[in-house]
């Protein structure tokens, strides 16, 4: 898989990222003096298109079929496969590091937790390096480590997972000597088979760190039984409750609360931007990792307080008609519970609550779980009492039978629907998988 250090070829490819502008895998945005890699896919194959990336200014390309390799050209390294000389770069790039490079993954709430360290670090540090939007995958996590030229202050890697053994590569790449794991829920059930598997794939972070880096810490939410099983034997730190701060001291409501520090010292009330109990916990996250590497507490509540989320994740949105909580990255069993539940609290004032509205998007990758766990969430919105539109086929066949709940099979018919007969004055959360687009709906909500 990984390239031998020794290996000529590679030592070409690290010659040429040294006197690259970075790294590049796609010729629509390559620019010059880039180190171009000619990756696979289903759909594609970046040989085909190495000499346009030279075209557009690349100063090498990376390539793995010698049949594109004109004649006495030096600037084509060939290697036996593209991607995993793109992976060694990155693992070899990353050792040059002394810096802590922490290493996150879990079922709900990765992206979100990377920016909240992200702002706590940066009242410490001024070069904090992290995970670009969400490129947390075998290809994500490699350009994330190259995109760092220098050595950063620290560094944020979010390791994304649709099956077992893919966390277990992406630890061997980034090599983190700090680990997270959010949570365990229901995600990506239909590649992990189940929730015992999401657990074994998941903690293979934790698998890493006992095997590799046995000295160095991992954080673990208290709250989290599972968590706390796997990470018996690991060094971890703990947060999350009285006896292992910090922890949440009280709840006002879902955007306001205090906590306690390690030091004892009480912080708040402070007001946030992002909702909910799962929320809560994913800034205590944040807090704890920050003040392990040198932010202060007074520092870390300031930070998590101005945090505004963005791409579509706990995010409110006011229209000219309606106030929108726009949560249509990611969807999953788990995460919807969490959704719908914070949703309910947001809404539960009497002026409120007769205009809550829930707009749920089809959850992606769940198998054979897929019928019941879309009828489970329709269930828990109509027993929460919230007025419930469904976008989707899966959503469309749970909801035959329930009444209470109006389909659609796709987003085109939603919107026209709302386009037809508008809702104003409501309280909308709108909440589906990425592949659904429920944001198209924000134009005529």
């Amino acid at each position: 898989m990984f390239l031998e250090e020794n290996d000529p070829q590679f030592q070409r490819i690290q010659l040429a990222f040294k006197k690259s502008t970075g790294v590049s895998t796609d010729t629509r945005t390559a620019s010059n003096g880039q180190l171009f890699f000619a990756l696979k896919g289903e759909n594609f194959n970046g040989n085909l298109y190495a000499a346009k990336a030279l075209q557009a200014g690349c100063s090498a390309v990376v390539v793995d079929e010698d049949a594109c390799i004109p004649e006495r050209e030096e600037r084509y390294i060939l290697v036996p496969n593209a991607l995993d000389a793109l992976q060694s770069l990155a693992r070899w790039h990353r050792r040059k590091w002394t810096c802590p490079v922490i290493g996150m993954t879990g079922s709900n709430g990765k992206t979100t937790t990377k920016e909240l360290i992200k702002c706590v670090l940066e009242t410490a540090h001024s070069n904090v390096h992290a995970t670009h939007g969400n490129l947390n995958n075998h290809i994500g996590v490699p350009l994330t480590l190259l995109a760092a030229r220098n050595e950063p202050d620290v560094a944020i890697i979010e390791m994304g997972a649709n099956a077992q053994k893919e966390i277990a590569l992406l630890a061997q790449i980034a090599e983190p000597n700090i680990a997270v794991i959010t949570n365990i829920g229901r995600a990506h059930l239909e590649g992990f088979g189940g929730e015992e598997g999401i657990l074994k794939g998941k903690g293979e972070l934790f698998d890493y760190m006992l095997r590799e880096r046995p000295e160095d810490p991992v954080f673990v939410h208290v709250a989290h039984p599972k968590l706390m099983g796997i990470s018996v034997d690991l060094k971890r730190h703990l947060y999350g409750d009285a006896g292992h701060p910090p922890f949440i001291s009280s709840a006002l409501s879902e955007h306001t609360f205090a906590w306690t520090g390690p030091s004892g010292a009480d912080h708040g009330p402070i007001e946030v931007n992002i909702p909910g109990n799962h929320n809560r916990e994913n800034i205590m996250t944040a807090i704890a990792i920050g003040l392990h590497c040198g932010a202060t507490e007074a520092e870390a509540s300031r930070a998590v307080a101005e945090y505004t989320p963005t791409n579509n994740r706990s995010q409110w949105t006011v229209t000219e008609h309606n106030r929108l909580l726009l949560d249509a990255y990611n969807a999953n069993p788990s995460s919807m519970q969490a959704a719908l539940n914070s949703f309910k609290q947001l809404t539960s004032d009497a002026a409120l609550s007769t205009d809550a509205v829930c707009i749920l998007g089809d959850m992606a990758e769940l198998g054979s779980f897929t019928a019941s766990a879309h009828e489970e969430i329709l269930d828990l919105a109509i027993e929460l009492g919230l007025r419930t539109y469904s976008v989707g086929p899966c959503f469309l066949r749970a909801a035959q039978g329930r009444p209470a709940v109006q389909p659609f099979p796709d987003t085109p018919s939603a919107m026209a629907h709302f386009t037809d007969t508008p809702l104003t004055g409501k309280q909308i959360l709108l909440k589906g998988s990425r592949s659904i687009a429920l944001e198209g709906l924000v134009e005529v909500l």
